[in-house]
């Protein structure tokens, strides 16, 4: 992580564009990984995330203005607060739904109809603690899509590919992955949910899944402004994409 991955900056919101690999917040397990939240407690930024003492208990420090999270893997643009009424004011729109998000993926086989939207509810497998999925009494959920091209798969043949723009309308834990692997389109490379044999071939063109947060828009909590911010994607998804045929 550096300041090349900084898309826009102002006094109350920081948006940059998180590189695949990088975890997003500190935690017991992340001791010998650099976070996003060290590179923004250690850098020049760090002033911003020191708590004065009498300041009570609050997310934002402990979370150095990191309003939501993208997976490890996952590439694109992230929001960050650089102080506690922007953090407030951001977390009150994310919870409201007021802030609206779209990714990219590619996912195997051809995505039909061309359009649509999964409404399934998502939640912690309780067999399985690092994985979620469709399951009654899991949280609601909503992931709509749009087909954006088709492919032939370089790794196994006689399959397709689909390009997706997805729009999770809330913001479970893993939702798209787990939506798409629901109606039996899994993310390419997706270790969790693909299956082991399919990502472990995928892995051999692409060392991660195929996913990133393309677009975000949001009300800027100062001027009450809806502002939209966009990120390219990473050069070894787009390479991915150049090499494969239509």
């Amino acid at each position: 992580m550096n300041d090349t991955n900084v898309i826009y900056e102002d006094e109350d919101v920081l948006i940059i564009n998180k590189p695949s690999g990088v975890i997003v917040n500190k935690a017991d397990t992340t001791r010998h990984e650099l976070t996003v939240q060290d590179w923004l407690e250690q850098g020049e930024r760090a002033k911003y995330y020191q708590k004065p003492s009498e300041e009570l208990d609050s997310d934002f420090y402990s979370r150095a203005g990191i309003v939501h999270r993208i997976d490890k893997e996952t590439s694109g643009i992230l929001i960050i607060a650089k102080n506690l009424e922007s953090f407030q004011n951001l977390q009150a729109q994310f919870k409201e739904r007021k802030v609206e998000k779209m990714y990219v993926a590619l996912a195997h086989g051809r995505v039909e109809p061309t359009e649509g939207e999964i409404a399934m509810p998502v939640g912690r497998l309780p067999w399985n603690r690092t994985r979620f999925g469709v399951m009654a009494g899991g949280k609601e959920a909503l992931t709509k899509y749009k087909v954006i091209a088709n492919y032939i798969s370089p790794v196994k043949s006689g399959e397709y590919l689909t390009l997706l723009e997805l729009y999770p309308k809330t913001g479970r834990t893993h939702q798209i992955r787990v939506h798409l692997k629901y109606i039996n389109h899994p993310i390419f490379g997706d270790e969790l949910y693909a299956g082991r044999k399919t990502s472990r071939d995928d892995r051999k063109l692409l060392q991660r899944f195929f996913l990133h947060a393309k677009k975000i828009s949001f009300f800027h909590p100062k001027t009450g402004k809806r502002v939209e911010f966009e990120s390219t994607l990473s050069p070894e998804l787009q390479n991915v994409l150049d090499a494969l045929d239509h």
